[in-house]
């Protein structure tokens, strides 16, 4: 019985030697003094991996951005349609410590210095988390992060606002402060030229109705989605190494709902901070975060010393 030929891998994979020469000579347009301020607390990338790692994205994202703007030309003259510009939406994707916020943050930054300037904001799905009070009439608190958790239809609707051009959507605001959403606060997006939405379950398709009625997920807005991925005993060191380094510092404000956590011992700090580790966020990477990891367009590989040492991208 012949065999059968081997699964085509739908990645190019890049080491970051590799990837960064595909930079092709674009000047980078920060400086360390931007990127220390753009990093979370216990993200360590330097300026060099920004530049090797971020600035050849940033290129690749120049090229998408043209492509789609002339799909939608495209259809628009066949439609007979105004050919408005719409907003192109950038995912990124990953679990809990593993540096989405940094990336968002550099992106951010970069792709608001291409020479055509343009507008540029940033989500997080944080503000679409239940209120407090919601998800403790569900008993679903400890499980704040997982799917259920979100109000799924209000981040859709958000997505799909932006897409169609809305002049202003609002987003509610989340506080890490509090650990809530925080009642009557909006940030308001008008028309951006591009959306970064940071999110840990913005891949996940959800499950398609057996009468095959057409029904819309978060990821069809999604243009060009990143998974940030890392080995799951580095991502639990890393979420550790922040905790501990958050309880020295934004933990002990007074109105921090964590306070409580800034006066216990190192040994029941650590005791606590694995455990939600272990009941927590491990099961929601291992049920519904890594397994999106397959849909991206983009991967980014890290390595221990959290630095991407592998790229890959989804062949088109």
């Amino acid at each position: 019985m012949a065999k059968r030929p081997p699964a085509r891998d739908p990645y190019r994979s890049f080491t970051k030697d590799q990837w960064s020469d595909l930079r092709n000579g674009q000047p980078m347009t920060l400086n360390a003094d931007d990127i220390d301020r753009l990093r979370a607390l216990t993200d360590p990338i330097s300026l060099a991996e920004a530049e090797e790692i971020y600035l050849p994205l940033s290129r690749l994202l120049a090229y998408y951005v043209e492509a789609i703007q002339g799909l939608h030309d495209v259809s628009s003259r066949f439609l007979n349609t105004p050919g408005d510009k719409v907003p192109f939406i950038i995912g990124v994707a990953g679990s809990v410590a593993v540096g989405k916020s940094t990336t968002s943050r550099i992106l951010r930054a970069l792709l608001s210095r291409w020479p055509s300037s343009p507008k540029v904001d940033l989500v997080t799905t944080d503000g679409f988390l239940y209120p407090n009070k919601v998800l403790e009439g569900r008993d679903l608190m400890q499980r704040k992060g997982f799917p259920e958790s979100y109000d799924r239809a209000r981040f859709v609707n958000f997505l799909g606002d932006i897409k169609s051009g809305k002049a202003k959507v609002s987003v509610p605001v989340y506080s890490h402060l509090v650990y809530d959403v925080v009642p009557g606060e909006e940030v308001i997006i008008e028309r951006p030229d591009i959306l970064i939405v940071e999110g840990l379950n913005i891949l996940q398709p959800g499950e398609l109705p057996r009468d095959g009625k057409p029904i819309v997920f978060a990821s069809d807005f999604i243009d060009f989605s990143i998974y940030i991925d890392a080995d799951v005993n580095d991502l639990r060191d890393w979420y550790l190494t922040r905790f501990f380094r958050l309880r020295e510092t934004a933990f002990r404000d007074p109105t921090s709902f964590f306070r409580k956590f800034s006066e216990m011992s190192e040994e029941e700090a650590g005791n606590f901070g694995r455990t939600v580790w272990e009941t927590i966020n491990l099961p929601n990477l291992l049920e519904n975060v890594l397994p999106t990891r397959g849909r991206a367009d983009l991967i980014l590989k890290k390595g221990k010393d959290h630095r991407v040492e592998e790229v890959k991208l989804k062949r088109v």
